[in-house]
């Protein structure tokens, strides 16, 4: 007696990463953001962060092209600077205080590949771009979020 397979066709793959869950950066992503510019002054930043209930942004320059980061670790600089040398934080701007040198991640790379980015790297935010565009943000709780949407039968 031979043995009867109940499995369906399978459908073809296409050699491309398909998903049934939403796993990619762009899918989790902070696309409203609070932007600076490097000739703001720190105290505008921080009334900025306050605001906004943020802890920092994108720093981009005049044609919209991203320059830097800021974040409440650099407003920390100022204010201990400020302290120390007995000067008003109000004359400061973005660009002395920004880091320059930013990690970047693609839109399309996965939230677990982003996770590892995060790991290796120690940062709390990460610019997203596309084609050399920022086009959004992610925060590690975002990762923290989306992978408690995700369920292990949702994992290829």
């Amino acid at each position: 007696m031979a043995i009867k397979s109940f499995q369906g066709a399978r459908a073809k793959t296409t050699g491309k990463k398909e998903y049934d869950a939403a796993i990619l950066v762009t899918d989790y992503m902070t696309t409203k953001l609070v932007t600076f510019s490097p000739d703001q002054s720190i105290l505008e930043v921080m009334e900025a962060f306050a605001k906004h209930h943020i802890s920092g942004g994108p720093v981009m320059d005049n044609n919209g092209f991203l320059v830097g980061i800021i974040s409440e670790a650099d407003c920390m600089k100022q204010i201990s600077e400020s302290r120390y040398f007995n000067q008003p934080i109000l004359d400061k701007s973005v660009e002395r205080f920004m880091t320059k040198n930013v990690q970047t991640i693609p839109h399309d790379m996965s939230i677990f590949d982003a996770a590892g980015v995060f790991d290796k790297h120690n940062r709390r935010r990460l610019p997203v771009m596309k084609d050399g565009i920022l086009v959004g943000q992610i925060s590690r709780k975002d990762i923290v979020v989306a992978a408690l949407k995700l369920t292990g039968q949702n994992w290829k």
